[in-house]
């Protein structure tokens, strides 16, 4: 059992107590935890819901300037700009890669992040992201990254944190952009918004084609966004509909043995020669927002999300190829109810409470297959699997310079499992009401000073046939990841600003779903620990100059291993390095040239539990651009990705031996962007 450890909010009152003479009349201390990357954060006034980058104690933002400098394949690469955040290059078609944090793998065997796009649920039902590229990347205005166990907004997949997408909405204009580059990519975007008399209009498309840096991996993607908002007179409402569509599809080079690595790196195996992946994704939501007289607002939105994923692969010459399909539909609702109470006895008071529920239908069929003809059906499963949570938060402001925030949540699961092979129908595991508590404090040292520490719950439960009651007789209890962190936001100068923390999270019989089952099954891993330090710096020493740095040192331990695996117990977890970090510099050389370059890092890593099979995964690529305005509406970059032609990898061990991915080479793209 795992048992609450409240050192670091303790902490955090201990300090704002002992210290309260130095309180000054500051911005909300709350909002002074938060980061920008790259930039000063500058809070409005408060209004409307409580926001997370005004509210939670660990929030970092990615604005639209470091989002429209990058130029990326997919949007999971865009994350690796974010502290303490860990990509995961697969390499393989439509499956390239993913990001995950707080020494969570990107394995897809724990997906720990909630995914968001503009507020709108977009995880599949194991928790991956096959919906990130729904926003084309001209069309993204921020990315909000919430980490640790303090956010009682969302239950399931929240297990390390969450991540919003937020695309630009109202406003007046027309954006262009077109890039060239190597392997004969070609990407073309656009974006439009239209805004009058009430009625915004936000428009965006992207296409993406590329012939990849491995044989046979071709690849193409296409995105469409459509938002449609009208604010009546008076401005106190708003009401609109968000749709949008992404088909991508694309060759699998296949995983590499050691030998042929070394041999040739951007070959394609024989046995690979007929993978491919094909898939859709869409989004549809209907959002509102209202002010209820002065004090109160409320938010609400309904959506519908759908999945259909095609995929031929074989992972090695000895196995069979499969036909993957994965066909999802997931229908949700939420709503949002924020008082601002203002003056109260205890002092300023505000309360957000919240409901939401998602439904969902998903079918996951196999085959054996020679060269995409099918050979034996091996897996048909039909699912419903409901969620439902509520949650209250306060934020509670004693006196100057402090900020209390206590919450809670509650969540509870229920469904049927159908396995059409055999017509056998099983009813989901009764894991109860599952009671999220959480907190945090932040206070005001002095201005430009905050010290911070939180404590919360987050759960998780197994995904596919392991959230039912297969081959068992008594219910799973959900495994509970208790977290903390305590740190420190710090402004010494008006160009610098940084954070340092530390953090724990510890997870009871954390399960991890069995990559390439054939039932689709998860497995007891144990008890478990991960925990870290984390530094941030952000400088701005000149009005040309702008640097950054990031670093996360972190580890994972299995405390009590499961009775299957004992012998892992006081072993690393598989695929967690022990170092991530970024830096960069961008300079304004004149008015119309800008200079940048930036590196980003890793450790290597254990391939798998017994931490018996070396270690691999490290890398250092650096990264340079050139960008120059022709005219105040026209610009042209030039950016080299990999500048030294390091040599990167995702590795993983299939139980024999270890397969490789190779990482992208050096490459050269340039851009020609136009405003309007």
């Amino acid at each position: 059992m795992i048992r609450p450890t409240l050192t670091p909010i303790a902490l955090a009152l201990g300090l704002a107590l002992s210290t309260s003479a130095f309180a000054r009349d500051v911005a909300s201390p709350a909002d002074s935890t938060a980061l920008t990357l790259g930039e000063v954060l500058v809070s409005g006034a408060a209004g409307g819901p409580l926001e997370a980058r005004r509210v939670l104690s660990s929030v970092d933002i990615l604005p639209t300037a470091r989002i429209e400098s990058q130029v990326v394949s997919n949007n999971w690469e865009l994350f690796g700009q974010v502290p303490g955040v860990m990509l995961t290059q697969f390499g393989q078609g439509v499956t390239s890669g993913k990001f995950s944090m707080r020494g969570f793998n990107g394995e897809g065997e724990i997906n720990a992040v909630k995914l968001l796009i503009d507020g709108v649920p977009s995880n599949s039902n194991d928790g991956n992201m096959p919906y990130i590229d729904l926003a084309p990347r001209l069309d993204i205005e921020s990315i909000e990254v919430v980490r640790g166990t303090n956010d009682p907004r969302y239950g399931l997949h929240n297990i390390a944190g969450n991540a919003n997408i937020a695309t630009r909405s109202g406003g007046n204009y027309l954006l262009g952009r077109a890039t060239v580059g190597s392997f004969n990519t070609l990407g073309l975007q656009a974006a439009a918004g239209i805004e009058k008399d009430g009625l915004s209009q936000n428009y965006a498309v992207g296409l993406h084609k590329t012939d990849g840096y491995r044989d046979h991996s071709d690849a193409e993607n296409g995105s469409f966004s459509g938002k449609w908002f009208v604010t009546p007179a008076g401005g106190t409402s708003r009401l609109g509909l968000i749709a949008r569509h992404n088909t991508a599809s694309a060759q699998e080079a296949g995983y590499l043995t050691a030998a042929q690595r070394s041999a040739n790196p951007d070959q394609s195996p024989v046995h690979n020669a007929s993978d491919e992946d094909r898939r859709q994704v869409s989004q549809f939501a209907l959002q509102g927002e209202s002010e209820i007289g002065e004090r109160l607002f409320w938010t609400g939105q309904v959506y519908l999300n759908n999945l259909d994923d095609r995929r031929f692969v074989k992972f090695s010459a000895g196995a069979s190829q499969q036909e993957r399909i994965v066909a999802e539909t997931h229908t949700g609702a939420s709503t949002t109810l924020t008082w601002r109470g203002g003056k109260t006895a205890i002092g300023d008071v505000s309360v957000m409470g919240g409901v939401d529920a998602e439904h969902q239908d998903n079918r996951s069929q196999r085959y054996n297959t020679v060269t995409q003809v099918r050979q034996a059906r091996t897996r048909d499963q039909a699912f419903v699997f409901d969620t439902a949570g509520a949650f209250v938060q306060a934020v509670i402001k004693p006196f100057a310079g402090l900020t209390l925030t206590p919450a809670f949540r509650v969540d509870r699961i229920d469904g049927t499992y159908t396995n059409k092979l055999n017509g056998q129908t099983y009813d989901a595991n009764d894991y109860g009401n599952i009671k999220q508590p959480k907190l945090s404090a932040v206070y005001a040292l002095a201005e430009g000073y905050s010290v911070y520490g939180n404590w919360g719950r987050s759960f998780q439960v197994g995904v596919g046939t392991a959230s039912y009651k297969v081959n068992q007789t008594t219910d799973l209890s959900p495994s509970i990841n208790e977290g903390w962190e305590a740190g420190l936001k710090f402004r010494p100068l008006a160009w610098l600003d940084g954070r340092v923390a530390a953090w724990r999270q510890t997870a009871s019989n954390e399960a991890r779903r069995r990559l390439n089952d054939p039932a689709n099954d998860s497995e007891n891993i144990g008890q478990t620990r991960r925990q870290g330090i984390d530094l941030q710096l952000n400088a701005q020493p000149t009005r040309q100059l702008g640097l950054w740095v990031a670093a996360a040192l972190q580890r994972s331990k299995i405390l009590q291993a499961d009775a299957a695996s004992l012998a892992t117990t006081g072993k690393e977890i598989d695929h967690v390095p022990h170092l991530l970090y970024n830096l960069g510099a961008d300079y304004q050389a004149s008015d119309a040239l800008r200079l940048s370059a930036w590196l980003n890092g890793q450790g290597s890593y254990y391939l798998e539990r017994s931490n018996a099979t070396g270690k691999f995964g490290g890398y250092a690529l650096a990264n340079v651009s050139a960008a120059y305005k022709l005219t105040p509406k026209v610009s042209v970059e030039v950016q080299v990705r990999n500048l030294f032609d390091r040599y990167s990898e995702y590795v993983w061990w299939d139980g024999a031996q270890s397969l490789h991915a190779p990482g992208t080479p050096r490459s050269v793209f340039g851009t020609v962007s136009a405003r309007f």
